[in-house]
């Protein structure tokens, strides 16, 4: 990446941004309660290069209840859909300071609700480029600051896919038995997994953040990724050995880690407990996935899906257009985080592999709230 920072480049940097134009230091915008506002409408062709957002709201969920938008070259539907805070790798509608290559967060120690939000994943588009914005809190987003930079070009090469991101939710995700039926050990297929992305067209691939509330107790992971490349086959192109080794990880989760392509966000809670709150990256930025025709990604929700925790996703990759519209977007209530659970779920055994990994047995009659 360093290599090509002194190679002379094509384009005139330019930037969008809220600053104040009469002058004056109001250098952000209000966006009222249910409104949707066009942070910025390029014409023509380009590269955007960084996004920075930082946000006041009095909405203690507003990282849920914004969504981000963008579009490229005319296409009607979005090749963008996320709520807010999770576009930038942060999930459960908090903040956090961490980097990695492509996002970051930094905000102030103990507080959870404001922070700068940063962004260099590339993104081309040949003719035109729409962001949006869109707060569907019942109370105004008081200040949202930002900038957009982008090279304009005079055209954009064919090479250059279209970024993409889709935000996706199950809560709580099924399990693949129940109390009347025994508990799987062998999975043979992605069909119930907890699915990343799929997509249609030529592209890349290039990552995900995972945000989960552990509903059990006990190690959430041991869910084997699985990527069908062009088509759905057994086995996969890539199939993985466990959800901390997807990603980058060993022996569970470290919720201390951050590193350029793969770590932890977020975590609160107990490590590996009841109620625990983590958000996990990994971002293929020198490894990306190819695909050709298709791709789905998806990766199982404990060993052979017998977990049933609330998950939530935002994938990221590169395609050519037009791109397969996305499911209809969750309505903001169904995006929101689900409260601290006061009891375990007794229609949801506790898993037989749950103490693989994580050290300690559980006692269910405890978790249960006997």
């Amino acid at each position: 990446m360093m290599e090509n920072l002194s190679r002379l480049r094509e384009g005139r940097t330019q930037r969008i941004s809220s600053w104040d134009q009469t002058g004056r230091n109001v250098d952000c915008w209000r966006i009222p309660a249910g409104e949707t506002v066009t942070l910025a409408s390029i014409s023509g062709a380009g590269i955007i290069r960084h996004i920075w957002f930082t946000v006041a709201s009095p909405d203690t969920q507003y990282l849920r209840k914004t969504v981000l938008r963008m579009f490229w070259d005319g296409q009607t539907h979005p090749s963008v859909e996320t709520p807010l805070g999770d576009f930038f790798g942060v999930g459960h509608a908090k903040v956090a300071s961490y980097a990695c290559a492509p996002l970051s967060m930094s905000a102030n120690k103990g507080d959870d609700q404001h922070a700068a939000m940063n962004c260099y994943f590339p993104m081309p588009f040949g003719n035109g480029a729409l962001i949006q914005v869109t707060n569907e809190s019942d109370q105004d987003i008081a200040a949202f600051y930002f900038y957009v930079d982008y090279d304009a070009l005079d055209f954009l090469p064919d090479d250059q896919g279209r970024f993409h991101a889709w935000w996706h939710r199950q809560n709580p995700c099924p399990r693949a038995s129940t109390l009347d039926t025994p508990q799987p050990d062998v999975n043979l297929s992605d069909k119930d997994n907890y699915l990343f992305m799929e997509a249609e067209g030529r592209g890349h691939y290039v990552g995900v953040n995972l945000s989960v509330h552990n509903l059990y107790g006990g190690w959430w992971g041991e869910g084997d990724d699985m990527i069908m490349i062009d088509g759905e086959k057994w086995p996969p192109d890539m199939h993985g050995t466990g959800s901390e080794d997807y990603f980058s990880q060993a022996w569970g989760s470290q919720p201390h880690n951050t590193f350029p392509y793969a770590g932890v966000s977020f975590h609160s809670g107990p490590h590996n407990g009841f109620n625990e709150r983590i958000t996990v990256y990994r971002y293929h930025i020198v490894d990306p996935v190819i695909f050709h025709k298709s791709i789905r990604v998806s990766i199982e929700h404990g060993h052979a899906n017998d977990r049933s925790d609330d998950y939530s996703s935002t994938a990221y990759w590169y395609q050519t257009l037009p791109s397969k519209p996305f499911p209809p977007f969750p309505k903001m209530e169904d995006r929101l985080p689900r409260p601290d659970a006061t009891m375990y779920p007794v229609d949801l055994p506790i898993p037989i592999n749950d103490i693989r990994r994580s050290g300690s047995p559980i006692d269910p009659d405890k978790l249960r709230g006997k």
